[in-house]
């Protein structure tokens, strides 16, 4: 038996602002299927993002995605450019460094690299 994750989805208040902040920060790829839901692909992880007024945030009891990247400052840096928030700062952990933000929906991410 096959068993792992595959997929996930989170809820975005404004689609065509999360969609465009992760196109331009991450390159994420997007496809449409109707007015309230996307599906993104070319982040390690295929998901998707639905119309709904709530976020998730760790610090509510929502689970953290992170992500990837092999430069650090320049995530944190792109990040702030496209309108995300910068709720903690770079710091390091054992095994690597990462950030915390907050894109246009709502939703907090983390970013990490070695």
């Amino acid at each position: 038996m096959n068993n792992h994750i595959d997929y996930i989805e989170l809820a975005a208040k404004d689609l065509p602002a999360t969609q465009a902040f992760f196109e331009q920060v991450f390159n994420w790829q997007f496809e449409s299927y109707g007015p309230d839901y996307i599906a993104f692909s070319n982040a390690g992880l295929n998901g998707g993002f639905f119309t709904a007024q709530g976020s998730s945030k760790q610090a509510n009891g929502g689970a953290l995605v992170v992500l990837y990247s092999d430069d650090l400052e320049l995530a944190q840096s792109k990040v702030e450019q496209a309108g995300g928030e910068i709720v903690r700062a770079i710091f390091t952990f054992p095994g690597g460094r990462r950030f915390h933000f907050v894109e246009p929906s709502g939703n907090e991410l983390a970013v990490w690299s070695q």
